[in-house]
């Protein structure tokens, strides 16, 4: 699936809930899914600065396909992950690279979270990229 669809179906199931309330909700039920971190992969040149809580975030290329892997010890936090992994991960790094990060705007997340919080998915979203530039051949 493309980046872009990927988004829009995001857009379209945060469209379903009524209130923040069911929408936080959401967001920690997708942490729940996301792809672990290895542990060994667990090292501070894996966290991500700027962070309220820690978080780790890891890539390989597979196949030709960034993969990404992330942790945190925050519920929430993890949630957001889930939903920045399930866009980016498993896609070209020329299409990462290609891509925004609108549809954050567009489900109202970053308004709704505490300025470190937000900090952090800025950050995240920035480390997404830097790991698709550096696998990036074209």
């Amino acid at each position: 699936m493309k980046i872009k669809e990927i988004q829009d179906e995001i857009i379209e199931e945060f469209s379903l809930f009524e209130d923040w309330k069911q929408k936080y909700e959401y967001i920690i039920e997708l942490g729940n899914t996301i792809e672990l971190i290895d542990e060994k992969n667990k090292t501070d040149s894996n966290l991500i600065k700027g962070c309220q809580s820690k978080l780790w975030l890891y890539a390989e290329l597979k196949n030709g396909k960034v993969i990404y892997t992330a942790d945190s010890e925050a519920i929430i936090t993890k949630g957001i992950s889930a939903i920045l992994l399930r866009v980016f991960s498993n896609q070209t790094a020329k299409d990462i690279l290609n891509s925004d990060a609108k549809y954050i705007d567009a489900i109202g997340l970053k308004e709704h979270l505490s300025p470190t919080r937000a900090n952090g998915l800025v950050s995240m979203i920035k480390q997404i990229k830097y790991y698709a530039l550096a696998f990036n051949t074209n």
